[in-house]
């Protein structure tokens, strides 16, 4: 295991840890964001309705509603990413930390109404009804090369394959184990109970709700995660009002060393710097997948007009 564990490591260190991955993801996401005028501002309001159900329609196709493909989204987002990566983010890049999963978040949130705008527009709809989505169906339709000679190379077939197996390893990594592994700690701490019997539990439980595929996983979401972000809200909101004297010096802590670095001294810099921007952008990815294309493959089941 220990073997495994450093090759994740250096796996991280190499792409999450290398420049061009905050460059990719925030440039794309700033530029959409310039490209089509701020729409995480303009269309607000607009989100909202369509999350409160205003244009949900039972003849639309599709087969979940609107919130119901938002909170299977969110169901991957509320918990370790917010509560454990934004602690592993201030522990390893400091404070400044969180300004760049503030930044993150922002321009994020154009980047995911792009990806989920794709998904539904490209999305399969079966003999049976039911649709599929994702960004393994856009690139399999768009990110094909058109030859002069009118032949057209599938390589959108290969990088959508890529892709879907790529995205089932990242369920793991990001997904499963975290959260698994937060609660089996959390539980042992608490209660005693080992390690793998809670693993067992929680698989059986899980297993129940997927195997009714995404109308089921919809269901259970839609009571679950409101639920979650109530009870994570109220317990920020009172761990933040339990010590009111340190409200104001960690604002002042998170902006400030925004573009120094905590421990940034001399020479040193330029890459606390840095590693405080990594750190912000990697664990901001992690809380909100904004550009990991997982959250498409939920909306895309939404039921909207074709």
């Amino acid at each position: 295991m220990h073997g495994f564990n450093d090759f994740l490591v250096r796996l991280d260190g190499y792409l999450g840890g290398h420049p061009w991955f905050m460059v990719l993801l925030i440039g794309t996401g700033l530029f959409f964001t310039i490209y089509l005028g701020f729409p995480q501002v303009r269309y607000f309001r607009h989100a909202i309705r369509i999350t409160s159900g205003k244009y949900d329609h039972s003849h639309d196709v599709g087969d979940t509603s609107h919130f119901q493909s938002l909170a299977t989204a969110l169901s991957g987002t509320v918990g370790t990413g917010n509560i454990a990566g934004v602690a592993l983010a201030i522990h390893l890049g400091g404070p400044a930390a969180l300004f760049w999963m503030l930044v993150t978040a922002a321009i994020g949130m154009c980047t995911k109404m792009v990806e989920v705008s794709i998904s539904h527009k490209y999305r399969d709809i079966l003999p049976d009804g039911s649709v599929s989505g994702g960004p393994m169906y856009y690139m399999k339709k768009r990110l094909n090369i058109k030859t002069r000679d009118g032949k057209l190379i599938k390589t959108g077939v290969v990088l959508g394959a890529f892709f879907a197996g790529a995205t089932i390893l990242s369920s793991f990594g990001t997904g499963s184990l975290p959260q698994i592994n937060s609660i089996s700690n959390s539980v042992f701490s608490t209660f005693g109970i080992k390690h793998i019997i809670t693993g067992a539990i929680l698989a059986v439980l899980l297993g129940l709700v997927i195997i009714g595929g995404i109308k089921r996983i919809a269901k259970v979401t839609s009571v679950l995660v409101p639920f979650m972000a109530i009870l994570y809200l109220i317990g920020a909101l009172l761990v933040i009002f339990s010590h009111p004297e340190n409200i104001l010096p960690s604002f002042a802590s998170i902006f400030a060393d925004a573009f120094t670095g905590s421990a940034a001294t001399g020479g040193f810099l330029g890459a606390s710097f840095a590693f405080a921007m990594n750190r912000g952008v990697n664990r901001g990815l992690f809380s909100n997948e904004s550009g990991q294309g997982s959250a498409p493959i939920a909306h895309s089941a939404a039921r909207a007009p074709e």
